[in-house]
């Protein structure tokens, strides 16, 4: 896969992987039958195969590769596709659908389709294995805080800062038994970027996913702040994105940003929200080391007096 940077501003960010999921749960008649399916699905001579058959559907899809879980009588077949500029879900579905048809039809007569999704996807729903694997795009995106910009700019320092990261972030969600939720509000800015640019609101569950680092640097000087996100769901074709509102915010977010193939757009946008996301973990980290939270609020964020 081609590795795709952008810079913000000073902050960088990486596309680590794609793939849009879909997992199918077919019932086989014995566990011995479920056990032969999930064999000969992850032989390595079968995929080229069902890239064949998956390709027949779209012009865009590619499918990347399958993963069988056995569950008794049951197999849960995890298959993960590059979807080109769209989010891809429907794309997806439409061709998963065609090969589990000719798995059926031509190679296990006995297998019967219980669903086209089994939760194993994961679809809107938090999960470790999209957290652990990924859905959509992984992003990580960083920067570089000079003290001089804590300091004036934030009005706190960067210890100050990598010590709330830490005892906040990092201990007391995982005291919380947290999955991927590793960060202050992550949630926030995805699901404003979400609805602003036509995505999907409700795979802000799983696209809110990360883990904010802060990390004293230069002999304690300076502050780098990263965030890793397994799980970001974007398109910049089908869905909300053909309304005229959602058009414009796309057009100012990634106007900038060179699209030249397939996919770049939805990467761009992937790399656009985790930059969003890192801004956002920046400024409620500082804003709670300094103690300015509530003051903020309390000023900036009340509707003001009236008389009569």
């Amino acid at each position: 896969m081609k590795y795709c940077n952008t810079v913000f501003s000073g902050a960088s960010s990486e596309v680590l992987s794609e793939g849009m999921t879909r997992a199918p749960v077919v019932t086989m008649p014995t566990v011995v039958h479920a056990a032969h399916l999930k064999k000969w699905i992850e032989e390595p001579q079968r995929i080229d195969y069902l890239r064949e058959v998956f390709s027949s559907t779209t012009r865009f899809g590619k499918l990347q590769k399958v993963d069988a879980t056995v569950a008794g009588r049951h197999v849960y077949l995890r298959f993960s596709c590059s979807t080109g500029d769209a989010m891809g879900m429907n794309m997806v579905g439409k061709g998963i659908n065609t090969v589990m048809a000719d798995l059926q039809q031509n190679h296990f007569p006995e297998l019967r389709l219980v669903s086209l999704s089994g939760n194993m996807c994961i679809d809107k729903k938090p999960s470790a294995l999209n957290w652990i694997n990924g859905r959509g795009k992984s992003v990580v995106a960083g920067v570089t805080l000079t003290g001089d910009v804590v300091r004036k700019v934030l009005k706190t320092t960067p210890a100050a800062m990598a010590e709330l990261n830490v005892t906040k972030n990092l201990v007391g969600s995982a005291m919380a038994g947290s999955i991927g939720g590793f960060n202050a509000h992550a949630s926030n800015v995805v699901t404003a970027c979400f609805l602003a640019m036509g995505q999907d609101p409700a795979q802000n569950v799983e696209s809110s996913t990360c883990i904010t680092q802060m990390e004293l640097i230069n002999n304690g000087e300076d502050l780098y702040v990263s965030v890793t996100m397994p799980s970001i769901e974007v398109g910049t074709i089908g869905g909300g994105t053909g309304l005229p509102a959602a058009k414009a915010c796309l057009s100012m977010a990634l106007g900038n940003i060179p699209q030249e193939n397939p996919g770049d757009g939805a990467r761009a946008l992937a790399r656009v929200v985790a930059g969003t996301v890192l801004a956002g973990e920046i400024s409620l980290l500082a804003a709670l080391s300094s103690g300015h939270l509530i003051s903020a609020h309390m000023d900036l964020n009340r509707k003001p007096s009236t008389t009569i």
